[in-house]
């Protein structure tokens, strides 16, 4: 394939490298996404759950529905496409790497350097004194769970209608900019600010590389468009790097 094999070398050559990932990433791994068609949870649909209003209302609810999430991605493993950013990571000093994803695999693959822009769903914070903390119990013996400090914890992850935490998306950009490649992997390219990332890393004079088993708003702008599974792509882009 000759797309893969300019997308191999200019991943050879770079010295600076990033990589934007997304739901795609995790799906490969069993990881449900809980949107699209089918994406309900009882008679809730998922997005309904995930914002301050709903929690406020209903904790317990809300609760029930990440212990469940938790769950499935507790029972979820690394796979090839996780390693291979571990491996190049290892192989490229300038690596750096921006996930969309809330589950943990990145980190438990071996990444290091991870910058996440949507939050942790193993962390937990107090929703009075906004003491954070790692919680790593499948399931949570209580729902909900509570702080120390006698309040209710809620879940580490930014929810429809909040903001990034600070800074995360001016770092997010900085490295998006100071990349010479940027790969963006099973990511729909529509949910925002993160998608601004690709035009903005393109801007800069990054080479974009998306792999995705489906177009997407950028397929047709980006210098190289991969289409198939990332854990089969990836440790092939990978090879001779």
């Amino acid at each position: 394939m000759a797309e893969l094999e300019e997308a191999r070398a200019w991943l050879a050559a770079a010295e600076s490298v990033a990589a934007l990932t997304g739901a795609g990433i995790s799906a490969e791994s069993g990881v449900p996404t809980y949107r699209g068609a089918g994406g309900l949870w009882r008679t809730y649909k998922a997005q309904s759950l995930e914002t301050a209003e709903v929690f406020a209302r209903d904790p317990r609810l809300v609760w029930e529905w990440y212990n469940e999430r938790r769950q499935a991605m507790a029972a979820a493993e690394p796979n090839a496409a996780h390693r291979a950013l571990v491996e190049l990571e290892r192989r490229k000093p300038g690596f750096n790497l921006i996930t969309q994803n809330i589950d943990g695999l990145h980190d438990r693959a071996g990444s290091a350097r991870i910058l996440k822009l949507h939050g942790d769903i193993w962390r937990l914070r107090c929703t009075a004194c906004g003491a954070a903390w790692a919680d790593r119990r499948v399931p949570l013996p209580k729902l909900p769970p509570h702080c120390a400090c006698g309040h209710i914890a809620r879940p580490g992850v930014v929810w429809f209608g909040e903001s990034l935490p600070e800074g995360v998306m001016q770092e997010a950009g900085y490295r998006a900019v100071s990349a010479e490649v940027f790969l963006v992997i099973g990511t729909s390219a529509v949910v925002h600010p993160a998608a601004g990332l690709v035009p903005l890393a393109a801007r800069a004079g990054a080479k974009v590389i998306e792999i995705n088993l489906e177009p997407t708003p950028f397929s047709d702008t980006v210098h190289c468009s991969l289409r198939g599974l990332a854990g089969e792509l990836l440790p092939k882009l990978l090879s001779g790097v």
